[in-house]
């Protein structure tokens, strides 16, 4: 009788001390479970994540401040612009009718609506508005000097955000216009910035400037 009581006790005391290991070893094992799904979906939100960035430096969307001022719909919007050759889509957009009436003065309408496969650094209407009006009047009254002044605003091919991070181009002035940035944040000339880049026309990519650029 005693030895039986002996052997029970001895079996509990055995039994007593494996449960907390047994405890523990099934804990450890739900903690792998849960935490196998958690880095799952960390790894997910990091695709997640990134994906947008990637897309955003492929270059095929306008980006900048001021592409916000773009209208949503009709011919001044993106879409719109991107069906019209770029002086007419030009025309279509309110921040560049300065921009559009120095272009008509200077009778290139038809000039840059016929080229293909250009570039245009276009200047907005503030970036008029920075020059002296004595001194833009002179300047719009003057047709060589204007025409001088509009064509080194354009380069003889479609320049990608990728080409503007560093970079030196021909205008059709015969002038040299550089370009420098990434991302989103691009200078032309060390003193234009790029407000509103990469908008698509039937025959240019325009990148919309905050300061006119003067031959040098």
């Amino acid at each position: 009788m005693n030895s039986l009581k002996i052997r029970r006790t001895a079996i509990a005391v055995a039994a007593a001390a494996l449960l907390p290991f047994s405890l523990a070893a099934c804990s450890d094992s739900g903690s792998d479970t849960e935490a196998a799904p958690t880095a799952a979906a960390g790894d997910q939100a990091k695709t997640g994540e990134t994906t947008p960035a990637a897309d955003a430096m492929t270059g095929d969307q306008p980006f900048g401040p001021a592409c916000a001022g773009v209208p949503k719909e009709g011919a001044g919007s993106f879409d719109g612009m991107a069906k019209d050759p770029v002086a007419t889509a030009a025309s279509n957009n309110p921040a560049l009718s300065t921009l559009v009436a120095a272009v008509k003065k200077a009778g290139l309408v038809d000039t840059l609506n016929n080229a293909k496969d250009i570039t245009v650094f276009a200047p907005t209407n503030d970036a008029f508005a920075k020059i002296p009006k004595a001194d833009l009047d002179k300047v719009l009254a003057d047709k060589a000097q204007l025409t001088k002044i509009l064509t080194y605003h354009v380069v003889g091919q479609k320049l990608t955000p990728k080409q503007l991070e560093n970079g030196s181009f021909e205008t059709l002035q015969k002038g040299m216009v550089t370009t420098k940035g990434s991302g989103e944040s691009y200078q032309v000339n060390d003193t234009s910035n790029v407000v509103c880049g990469n908008v698509k026309t039937a025959n240019a990519n325009v990148y919309i400037v905050d300061t006119v650029l003067m031959p040098k």
